[in-house]
């Protein structure tokens, strides 16, 4: 099986999109607030709020900039904003990206779907051929042997 196809998917745009936005609220937060030296941005607690939602702005957006999934012989690691887990690929029913959906979602043998944050509908072409080489993946590695 060729290495190409147990790349990592992760969401061009996604990534752009969340170093922009913390380029521009984390670091102006901090810009702002340490050269704050009006009436209330002088105050310590002022500066110190304003360091605060930068972390947490930083966070969210390393979080959100880090979303892929990771495909294996075993199984698929997906990694999402909040959760991460690894799926065998047996477990995986069925591959979904419809015209509503932002992201790819999966069908689980248990009854559940999981997102997978890391191919995105945002991504064009791009996110649909992602999306179909997810399911080949499922397809050829998803099924059970025969057992005869």
């Amino acid at each position: 099986m060729s290495a190409s196809r147990f790349r990592t998917f992760r969401p061009l745009w996604g990534q752009v999109s969340a170093w922009f936005v913390w380029v521009v609220a984390a670091v102006g937060s901090v810009v702002v607030g340490l050269g704050s030296n009006g009436p209330m941005g002088a105050a310590a607690v002022n500066k110190v709020s304003f360091i605060v939602f930068a972390l947490g702005v930083s966070w969210l957006l390393w979080r959100l900039g880090g979303v892929h999934a990771v495909p294996s012989d075993e199984g698929l690691r997906v990694r999402n904003l909040i959760r991460s887990r690894t799926l065998a690929w047996a477990e995986i029913v069925e591959v979904r990206l419809g015209p509503d959906d932002p992201w790819v979602r999966l069908d689980l043998a248990d009854g559940g779907t999981i997102a997978v944050m890391g191919i995105q509908r945002a991504d064009g072409e791009r996110g649909m051929a992602e999306a179909r080489r997810l399911r080949s993946l499922v397809v050829s590695l998803g099924e059970a042997p025969d057992r005869t």
